[in-house]
C-alpha cells in the first residue's frame, strides 16, 4: 500500500481560517490511514517557519512561498487565456517539487485540495486522485459577476466561464470530487454533469472550541455582537459593511448599548473605516478567537453570499453562543433550530434583539447549539467517509509519525 500525496493552495497550518482548518484536520486524518507527503504553498511569512508543527502528520514537506502579485496572474490568465484562479498558483517550483516526490516515493493516491492545484496532477496518471474542490468556486465568481460592473464584471464573468470549464474536465478525471456540503454538490452535478461527486462535511473540534476550556477571556463594555473571519475576503467583507450599514442601526435603537466587533486578521481600509460608525469596534488580528466569542451576546454570520459550511458559524456553536446568521450562511448545517436564521435585514435585525432582550433564552440557545456540533460535527464522524474512497477498512488505522 502506497503513500499519500496532499497538495494544498495553502500551508494547512495553524489552523486558524477556513481553509487551513479543513485542510489540517483532513491531512491529520489521512496520516492515521497512511504515510502523507505534503507540497503547499505560503502567502503569509509567518507560515514558512510553522511547517514543523505538521511533522508528526507528514513524511516530506515542501512549502512553498507563492510571490505572484494578482495583477500579473491577471496578464498572464488574458495571455494564456486561462482563468486568474490558474495562473495565480502556476509555480515551476512547485511543479518541480511534485515530480521529485512522485519519482522518489511510492504514492498511490494524490489528495488535491482546492481546484488551484488540480493543475499539478500529472497527465499520464498511476495514482488515484482524490480532488477537494470544498467549494465551487466557479459559482462564487458568477455571482460576483452578477453584481458588478465595467471591466471588473467582464473578468469575473470571464473567471467563471473559465473556471467553470476548468471544473468539469478536472472533475471527469477524479476518482472522487468532493465538497463540504450537499447543496455544493447537488450545484457542481447540475452545472457539470460530473460523476463521483461526494460530501465531506466539514467538522469542529469542539474540545478546542469549548467554553470550559482554556483560554484568555475578554473584558468588555456594553454587549458584545462578534463576527469572526478572514477579513481581506470580499465575502465577510460585504457582510460586515452591510451589518454595520443597514441591521445594526436597527438594533442599537433597542440597545444602545450594543457593540458589532469585526474580529479577523487583515483587515482592508474598507473594514477599518467601518469603526468609525457608533458602536463598532475593528480588532484585527487576534491570538485566539475563543476569548471574543466567548464574550459574545450574539455571534452573527451576516453573509450574502456563502460557499459550503462556515466555519464561523459551527464556531459560535460549539462555544454555546446564540448565533444569528444569514439564509446564506447557514446552508448545508445541520443545525436543528438551535441557530437563529434571517434573510433580510428586518429579521435579522429582529433575532438580534430578541436575543439580547433575553439573555435567559440565549443561553439556552447556546447550550443547545453546542449539543448539536458534539452530535453532528465531531471531525472524526465528518471525515470516515474518506476511509472507503481511499479503499480502506474503518479499523485500518495507522499511528501517525
Amino acid at each position: 500500500m502506497g503513500d499519500i500525496l496532499f497538495l494544498a493552495h495553502r500551508i494547512p497550518y495553524p489552523p486558524d481560517r477556513g481553509d487551513k482548518i479543513r485542510g489540517f484536520h483532513i491531512l491529520k486524518y489521512l496520516s492515521t490511514k497512511k504515510r502523507v507527503h505534503l507540497i503547499a504553498f505560503a502567502d503569509d511569512p509567518k507560515d514558512l517557519k510553522r511547517k514543523g508543527g505538521l511533522a508528526r502528520y507528514t513524511g516530506n514537506r515542501s512549502i512553498i512561498w507563492r510571490a505572484k502579485s494578482q495583477t500579473m496572474a491577471a496578464i498572464q490568465a488574458l495571455l494564456s487565456h486561462r482563468p486568474v484562479s490558474l495562473t495565480a498558483f502556476d509555480n515551476q517550483q512547485l511543479r518541480a517539487s511534485v515530480e521529485n516526490i512522485l519519482q522518489r516515493h511510492a504514492i498511490d493516491t494524490i489528495y488535491v485540495f482546492s481546484s488551484q492545484m488540480a493543475q499539478y496532477v500529472p497527465a499520464r496518471l498511476r495514482q488515484k486522485v482524490i480532488m477537494d474542490f470544498v467549494d465551487m468556486d466557479s459559482a462564487k465568481f458568477a455571482a460576483y459577476s452578477q453584481t458588478s460592473k465595467g471591466p471588473m464584471g467582464w473578468m469575473l464573468g470571464r473567471e467563471a466561464r473559465l473556471l467553470l470549464a476548468h471544473e468539469k474536465a478536472t472533475a471527469k478525471h477524479a476518482d472522487a470530487n468532493i465538497f463540504v456540503s450537499e447543496a455544493e454538490a447537488e450545484l457542481f452535478r447540475e452545472r457539470t454533469g460530473a460523476e463521483r461527486v461526494m460530501v465531506i462535511e466539514n467538522g469542529i473540534d469542539t474540545e478546542q472550541y469549548d467554553p470550559s476550556a482554556s483560554f484568555k477571556r475578554i473584558d468588555t463594555m456594553g454587549r458584545p455582537i462578534v463576527f469572526t473571519g478572514q477579513m481581506d475576503y470580499r465575502p465577510n467583507i460585504e457582510g460586515v459593511t452591510w451589518f454595520v450599514e443597514t441591521i445594526l442601526p436597527h438594533i442599537r435603537v433597542d440597545h444602545p448599548d450594543a457593540r458589532f466587533v469585526i474580529v479577523g486578521r487583515n483587515p482592508t481600509e474598507a473594514v477599518k473605516a467601518l469603526a468609525k460608525h457608533p458602536g463598532v469596534t475593528v480588532t484585527g488580528e487576534v491570538a485566539d478567537v475563543r476569548g471574543w466569542l466567548a464574550a459574545a451576546a450574539v455571534v452573527v454570520a451576516p453573509l450574502k453570499l456563502a460557499r459550503g459550511i462556515q466555519n464561523k458559524v459551527l464556531e459560535g456553536m460549539a462555544m454555546a453562543r446564540p448565533v444569528v446568521a444569514s439564509a446564506a450562511a447557514a446552508q448545508g448545517i445541520e443545525h436543528g433550530d438551535t441557530i437563529r436564521v434571517g434573510s433580510t435585514v428586518g429579521e435579522i435585525a429582529t433575532a438580534v434583539s430578541q436575543l439580547l432582550s433575553d439573555p435567559k433564552k440565549a443561553a439556552e440557545l447556546g447550550a443547545a447549539a453546542r449539543r448539536q456540533v458534539q452530535e453532528r460535527y465531531s471531525w472524526e464522524a465528518r471525515l470516515s467517509g474518506l476511509d472507503a474512497i481511499l479503499g480502506i477498512k474503518p479499523s485500518g488505522r495507522r499511528t501517525a509519525a
